[in-house]
């Protein structure tokens, strides 16, 4: 797993109530995800944001993948 690109994403009970946050901005996982799967392009996302980072959708997709992996699947 790319340490490198996780460490883009942070936590912080004082920044949205502590939701996994990209680089302690103000910009969630969460809302990039929800952005994407929208079908929303990464191209589009950064100039929404333009402090994103190409690396840090990719730390998003990263982080979230995983968070799933370390689930248990319920048959």
């Amino acid at each position: 797993m790319d340490t490198t690109l996780l460490n883009r994403i942070t936590t912080n009970p004082l920044v949205l109530t502590g939701k996994p946050v990209i680089r302690g901005m103000r910009i969630s996982v969460e809302q990039v995800l929800k952005m994407l799967s929208r079908g929303i392009s990464h191209q589009e996302i950064i100039e929404e944001y333009p402090l994103l980072e190409e690396d840090d959708i990719r730390a998003c997709l990263l982080f979230a993948a995983s968070k799933v992996s370390k689930e248990e699947l319920m048959a």
